[in-house]
């Protein structure tokens, strides 16, 4: 019955976040949004919406490992199973200047996390300073790339039209929206749920449980989404819904989660897991710079490196 609670949570967190950023896109299509505003806002926050619905209910059900880890874990995730798999299928090659602006925020992003998760308790505070951090970023990207459109302005309008929602009438992506919350909200409810009992009951901690099952199933919506970039050879959406979704992830879900229910953070993340997700965003960061591509064999590396520390969560 846990099994079974934790698949058919994965199974609706996956289709409930594609079906969420699908109606949302085609809301605000309908209403005028323009594709940049909402590639930026609403892609960005619907794709990282099964993430903050787990790390919610997480905490409170009183399981940090699992609200903090889940935030990590998908972190790190993103950046060595997603942009591993993207870039055996496609190697990805990045803008200098697109990577400019969202690798600084990436990184900036990346640090205010770890400073967070080193302090040991995910207060009010911290949660608003997180925020602040997430609106600061958009406003700053809206702007400039409204004022001067260039490769990330294309790139962010990319990830709007590879949604597939703009086609929608407007009744249609409203109630694909509503369907799309509904379908996270209960998946997060069967993954956490399942996700306490088989920490238990297998004698691991909740921290550890996080960091895979609940990290990469909330993960499955950016990784459906990557692949199908990577089949498109639109690489560039690629990197941005992985960098994007990371800046989300730290800043809004950890932010949000600590505003609603101010959690601590377990000392076996801040004591290794969270180093790990600052080593991927610095491994991301070389070899992003070195060539400006993003090779299949450094995508093997990712997928290596992430396989052992799967393995030695597993252990």
């Amino acid at each position: 019955m846990t099994i079974f609670m934790i698949v058919a949570g994965l199974v609706l967190l996956a289709i409930g976040g594609d079906v969420l950023v699908r109606g949302a896109v085609g809301v605000a299509t309908r209403l005028g949004v323009s594709p940049l505003l909402a590639g930026l806002t609403i892609v960005g926050f619907g794709t990282s919406m099964p993430e903050l619905v787990t790390s919610l209910f997480a905490a409170f059900d009183n399981a940090p490992g699992i609200s903090v880890g889940n935030v990590v874990g998908s972190n790190t995730a993103n950046i060595l199973l997603i942009l591993g798999v993207s870039a055996l299928i496609m190697p990805l090659v990045i803008d200098r200047n697109a990577f400019r602006r969202d690798g600084l925020a990436l990184v900036l992003a990346t640090l205010a996390g770890l400073a967070a998760v080193l302090a040991g308790f995910l207060s009010r505070p911290v949660g608003i300073a997180l925020v602040a951090l997430l609106i600061g970023y958009i406003v700053w990207a809206y702007r400039s790339e409204r004022a001067a459109p260039d490769a990330e302005a294309a790139m962010h309008e990319h990830v709007t039209e590879d949604t597939g929602g703009s086609g929608l009438g407007l009744w249609s992506a409203v109630g694909l929206s509503l369907a799309g919350i509904a379908g996270t909200v209960i998946g997060a409810r069967l993954l956490v749920d399942g996700a306490i009992v088989i920490a238990r009951d297998m004698g691991v901690t909740e921290s550890v449980i996080g960091l895979t099952v609940v990290a990469i199933g909330t993960s499955l919506p950016e990784l459906v989404a990557c692949v199908a970039a990577a089949l498109r050879r639109h690489t560039d959406v690629v990197l941005g819904n992985v960098i994007g979704s990371n800046i989300y992830n730290v800043l809004g879900i950890l932010g949000i989660t600590a505003i609603v229910h101010p959690i601590a953070v377990p000392a076996e993340i801040a004591a290794f897991d969270i180093w790990v997700f600052v080593a991927a965003a610095a491994v991301l960061m070389l070899f992003a710079r070195t060539g400006w591509t993003i090779k299949r064999w450094e995508g093997a590396a990712f997928l290596a490196l992430y396989a052992g520390y799967m393995a030695y969560l597993a252990l």
